[in-house]
């Protein structure tokens, strides 16, 4: 197994749609694609993100990562995270794989909470300016709570009016989408 960084194209696509559906979920309406499409479109598209894949002998990945880029361009957030499969244990490898080598930003949540995050070599915790735990990778430049720029985003209402008032727009996208789950889950 190594860790990759996947280059712009089909298979980085195919890889984005994967996450943003293990991540958001089949029956979230919108929200995946509108991830999909604002990923591709805005943060990739503006160097603001790189997807990293976790990957065994054959070149299939077995867990994603999506890291975007702070204000500052010092830092990286974890934005996105999944195994692909049941066992947590890939996410741990490429999260802590990650941790040891980029300037780590993760936010704990129901699915990644602080223990977990520790044992992927999370090792300094801060609170943000919400009052938000915020855990640090021994690279990232901050070092008191004041010093964490915002990650850069986009408006996914904006994406989402794009969606509604360019219908070619909305089906290409929802065509990349599509094909991009249905490739990686056939093995291309």
């Amino acid at each position: 197994m190594k860790v990759v960084s996947l280059e712009p194209g089909e298979r980085r696509d195919a890889c984005l749609a994967r996450l943003c559906a293990a991540v958001h979920g089949t029956t979230a309406g919108l929200t995946p694609l509108v991830a999909f499409s604002g990923t591709r479109h805005l943060l990739f598209a503006n160097e603001a993100a790189r997807l990293w894949a976790l990957v065994d002998n054959d070149e299939a990945p077995l867990a994603l990562a999506l890291l975007v880029l702070d204000e500052a361009g010092d830092g990286m957030t974890l934005a996105l995270s999944a195994s692909l499969e049941e066992s947590r244990e890939p996410r741990r490898r490429l999260i802590r794989e990650l941790a040891l080598n980029a300037p780590l930003r993760v936010e704990p949540t129901d699915d990644l909470d602080e223990a977990f995050l520790r044992e992927c070599g999370i090792s300094r915790w801060v609170e943000d300016a919400c009052g938000k735990r915020v855990g640090l990778s021994g690279r990232h430049p901050a070092t008191l709570p004041g010093e964490l720029k915002p990650t850069l985003s986009f408006d996914e209402q904006e994406v989402l009016r794009r969606f509604k008032h360019d219908a070619r727009f909305f089906e290409a996208e929802k065509r990349a989408f599509v094909e991009g789950l249905a490739s990686l889950t056939s093995g291309a």
